[in-house]
């Protein structure tokens, strides 16, 4: 098995659930880390979502990580906090935020093929 770490990143997210990242099949994923950053003028509220399309239904609900957290006008915030996410193959990791083109997305991963 080879472990490969990665950043995976998206700008100018807004109001539509944007895909940050998406597991590739026959890979297992650690979600390490995840920061958001306010580039607009105002204070933002964002979101990070969990999607997941697993036959296992009864543990892989879709799940919010955080949801509606808000930002200061040039902030960040650090999602994980020391936690981790074990993601399967089709799970996608999704960001939105309430202001158009607001925030940018940095994922740190380890993926497991």
């Amino acid at each position: 098995m080879a472990n490969t770490f990665k950043l995976k990143t998206k700008n100018m997210i807004g109001t539509g659930s944007e895909s940050v990242y998406k597991v590739p099949a026959a890979t297992t994923t650690v979600m390490i880390g995840c920061s958001l950053a306010n580039r607009s003028t105002n204070a933002v509220q964002a979101s990070v979502f969990v999607s997941s399309s697993t036959s296992d239904t009864e543990t892989n609900q879709p799940i919010y990580v955080v949801k509606d957290a808000p930002i200061a006008t040039g902030g960040a915030l650090e999602v994980m906090s020391g936690n981790k996410f074990v993601l399967q193959t089709a799970d996608v990791v999704k960001v939105n935020s309430d202001a158009s083109g607001s925030v940018d997305a940095a994922l740190s991963i380890m993926e497991i093929s």
